[in-house]
């Protein structure tokens, strides 16, 4: 009999090809020459939020106009860009019966050099492999996309059953062609945001009646970062109740200057996060308010990403503070660890030293988890 611990070994490893699979565009688009200098690293980093599962799925589109036009336009950056429209945006296969959500907006991208080309989706959904093969194709060979959304094109080909239109944020398009870069307010304009998501459930049910099978066990751990809407639906219910009554007291840090303002800015590293096993530890932004919609993730520069992000949209922390999350994300993102040591490190550069990074009460670290299944596999 196969032993548990070498199905959960093989699990990860699955789950962090995957990953890696989604986040492919990033590295292109950090290497790209073009642009100001910075300029491509920080594109970079914002985009890992866009193939989030909580996030619009015109945001990459967005996303990918800036990088070709910010970014020199040269063919590096094209190249890049493409891989940001081809990308797999993450889905929650827990949620909505791992509904698969393109945009359904005719204007973007606004790009010509971009338009007609068609996006990856969990290959779970496309089970026949007929949504991979025509993102394939039309990178190379783009589909005449007058007029038509990226759910036009995949539903004039015969696909749109496994596909949900879904409309940009207010205003996305025009801060594309006009690149002014605001994706972030767009973001933040929750009435547009709420009627969109309700928008969604109807045509859902609409286009999508049946959900897929329930995944095996390895896809039940399927796409890292796709937990975002499910770690907010199950979310413990006292915190909801803070983040009703807007009760949430931001803890004071000591580093001088900063306000976080709404928000107390660390992380969390623990084994067990959003239906995960306990020896499988993820990284998580610790405060309600500034966690949000935003799932547990193995790679700790999605969250600490996430939560800079935050201290703008929901926090109302001063420029010294965002500053600050910044230098600290940078540290981590070059430090490379993923373990105790990580989160310890972006809460103390934030003034927050020895934060608890486990609130749940389990293992503080990888090594002792890692202890418990080494004597399951001996066990078996």
């Amino acid at each position: 009999m196969v032993s548990k611990a070498f199905i959960l070994s093989a699990i990860i490893a699955y789950v962090e090809a995957r990953f890696g699979q989604e986040q492919v565009p990033i590295a292109a688009i950090s290497a790209v020459q073009g642009g100001d200098a910075g300029a491509a690293a920080t594109i970079a980093g914002a985009a890992i939020s866009d193939l989030l599962g909580a996030a619009n799925s015109c945001a990459k589109l967005v996303r990918a106009d800036q990088v070709f036009t910010e970014l020199g336009g040269g063919a590096d950056a094209l190249a890049a860009a493409i891989g940001l429209v081809t990308a797999e945006k993450n889905t929650n296969p827990f949620a909505n019966g791992n509904v698969q959500n393109v945009c359904g907006d005719a204007t973007l991208p606004v790009t010509p050099e971009l338009r007609g080309i068609t996006p990856l989706i969990d290959p779970d959904v496309d089970v026949g492999g007929a949504v991979a093969a025509l993102s394939a194709s039309s990178a190379a060979n783009p589909l005449d996309a007058t007029g038509l959304s990226i759910f036009d094109l995949l539903d004039q080909a015969g696909l749109g059953d496994l596909v949900v239109s879904q409309a940009a944020a207010g205003g996305a398009a025009a801060g594309a062609g006009n690149n002014n870069n605001n994706q972030q307010a767009n973001n933040n304009n929750n009435n547009n945001n709420n009627n969109q998501q309700a928008n969604n459930n109807q045509q859902q049910q609409q286009q999508q009646q049946e959900a897929p099978a329930a995944e095996d066990v390895a896809n039940a751990c399927d796409n890292v970062a796709d937990d975002e809407q499910d770690a907010q639906e199950d979310a413990p219910a006292d915190e909801e109740v803070a983040n009703d009554n807007n009760n949430q007291q931001a803890a004071a840090g000591t580093l001088a200057g900063a306000d976080f303002g709404l928000c107390t800015p660390t992380i969390t590293f623990q084994g067990g996060e959003g239906n995960r096993p306990a020896t499988e530890f993820t990284f998580q932004i610790a405060d309600p308010l500034a966690r949000g919609g935003q799932g547990e993730a193995l790679n700790p520069n999605i969250i600490t990403n996430a939560l800079c992000n935050q201290l703008t949209n929901v926090c109302e922390a001063n420029d010294a503070a965002k500053a600050a999350c910044e230098d600290a994300k940078a540290q981590v993102e070059a430090a490379g660890t993923r373990n105790k040591s990580t989160a310890d490190l972006f809460n103390s550069l934030l003034g927050f030293a020895g934060a608890v990074t486990n609130p749940a009460g389990g293992p503080d670290d990888v090594p002792a988890a890692a202890r418990m299944m080494r004597r399951g596999t001996r066990a078996l």
